[in-house]
């Protein structure tokens, strides 16, 4: 099976782009860029990255990529490494290009066929290419008069800008024209193959093993649970941890969804106290998230008594890049607990089956396997829960506040239909107090935001345009019935810059 190999040099969009390959219908792989091309490339794309290819440390490209003769296409960094490795020029400008650009055609080619000449694209460089290598043929221009597409040679192009993030126009298109219409791929990749292919993987590697999964009642590891109840049927444990920094009556909730999962009984493990004395005056976000995950395995290793080899996990592919883990090349943006917070020494062999698959994926793979919409469409919810939602020390009296906070305002969105139409909202405690008056009285209370965003795979998400009367109500009910709570606030960034959590 040809496959599209993606070159990792450090871009936050590198799985982005492997996502929509996949949704192009052909299978995509993400190496790092000192490991060799493998034989069954049937295209090559080379990502974006923070770096400067002019820095001393740069990523460097391996020259046997051009002996490979397959197709290849260069995006931003991508593109100006190619330039630079075949003879151009590449110098930090006076204007640099982020966000929204307008980009026009000045050669017609196969890679814009059936696409407009002028058209928006989203841009992130410094950098350019000022000198084109020898034979390379310029495409297209920004309004900056800035290099945006070029063809080196017939197999060979590079574009500056990101046609796999949905603010580009035509992105889809591009992607496909280069993938078909250049590299002559056919469709090979579907959900359904996925599931299949897996259960036979977990099968094989399993055999008659036993292994515990780590059961939230979200939305990845109940899609995690049954696609491994499929393939191991009760050599399976389902371990529910109830920490003590869950939703409003989410312990309830998650037993009602497993015995609707899969019918079979849940282990509840009832740790608050054990939790919440470890995090006691924790106030870093990345501290929180490491000790949250140490403690959740020494968790399964007591439930396992020994005899449970594995452990599977709900982890999906936007928890690892944020945390680093799928390459050197990759910035840390922050530590999952499931990711980048695990301990070093770990009992257990550790299975992640939607590990390369984003949140639309996930749930895709959820309906094929049959599991009711109302789960899978659940808000998402972090493994550590509550704990990154308070900013600062959490307490008793925090973790209330919020759990009740949290409640009103999403039985607020379900009753006025907004509910379904986000896609993920929160509250987030901070430690802010500021003044207000409640019965001719001054008060000093906290500063709680609320928080809305709509996505689709949750690696890029714009905020939610919740209306102002829902808003009303919203804070209306929550300051007249949470005591702790005397201001509301309405947090309107898009990620990036911001994550969609607070901490």
């Amino acid at each position: 099976m040809k496959k599209v190999i993606i070159v990792d040099y450090g871009s936050q969009y590198t799985q982005l782009l492997a996502r929509r390959i996949r949704e192009i219908g052909i299978y995509s792989e993400v190496i790092q860029y000192d490991e060799s091309i493998p034989n069954n490339a049937g295209a090559i794309i080379l990502s974006g990255g923070p770096k400067s290819v002019n820095d001393p440390d740069a990523f460097p490209l391996d020259r046997d990529i051009f002996n490979t003769n397959v197709p290849i296409l260069g995006i931003c960094y991508g593109m100006q490494l190619l330039a630079k490795e075949l003879g151009g020029k590449i110098e930090k400008t006076e204007i640099s290009e982020y966000g929204k650009t307008e980009i026009q055609t000045i050669k017609r080619d196969i890679i814009f066929d059936g696409i407009k000449d002028n058209f928006t694209v989203w841009m992130s460089h410094g950098d350019s290419v000022v000198k084109l290598p020898l034979g390379s043929q310029i495409l297209s221009k920004t309004k900056n008069n800035i290099n945006a597409c070029v063809k080196f040679s017939e197999k060979i192009y590079g574009i500056q800008f990101h046609p796999e993030v949905k603010h580009s126009e035509f992105g889809f298109e591009i992607l496909e024209n280069f993938l078909f219409k250049i590299a002559k791929l056919d469709k090979n990749w579907s959900l359904t193959n996925f599931i299949e292919e897996k259960i036979k993987e977990i099968k094989s590697e399993l055999k008659s093993e036993k292994a515990i999964i780590a059961l939230s009642g979200g939305v990845d590891s109940s899609v995690a649970a049954v696609l491994v109840h499929k393939a191991i049927g009760e050599n399976l444990k389902a371990v529910f941890v109830n920490h003590g920094l869950l939703r409003l009556n989410e312990e309830l909730e998650v037993k009602k969804i497993f015995n609707e999962l899969l019918g079979i009984n849940l282990t509840v493990v009832d740790a608050k106290k054990h939790f919440l004395n470890k995090l006691k005056g924790i106030v870093d976000p990345e501290e929180k998230r490491k000790i949250i995950g140490e403690e959740f395995i020494r968790v399964f290793e007591k439930e396992s008594k020994n005899n449970y080899k594995y452990l599977i996990q709900g982890t999906i592919y936007s928890d690892v890049i944020e945390s680093a883990a799928s390459g050197k090349s990759t910035a840390k943006i922050k530590s999952h607990h499931n990711v980048g917070g695990l301990p070093e020494e770990i009992n257990f062999k550790i299975i992640e089956p939607i590990k390369y698959l984003f949140k639309d994926e996930v749930r895709k793979v959820g309906e094929l396997l049959g599991i009711p919409h109302h789960i899978l469409y659940r808000h998402p919810f972090p493994g550590p829960g509550l704990a990154i939602r308070i900013v600062g020390e959490i307490t008793e009296e925090k973790l209330n506040i919020l759990k009740k906070a949290d409640h009103i305002f999403i039985e607020t969105l379900k009753e006025k239909n907004w509910y379904d139409k986000v896609w993920q909202a929160f509250t987030v405690l901070t430690p802010v107090k500021t003044v207000g008056v409640i019965g001719d009285e001054r008060s000093y209370d906290y500063v709680l935001a609320i928080r809305s965003v709509d996505s689709v795979e949750g690696m890029t998400a714009n905020w939610s345009k919740i209306p102002y009367y829902i808003l009303e109500e919203i804070s209306t009910r929550i300051t007249n019935n949470v005591k702790g709570v005397g201001r509301i606030v309405y947090d309107i960034t898009s990620k990036p810059p911001a994550t969609i959590e607070w901490e």
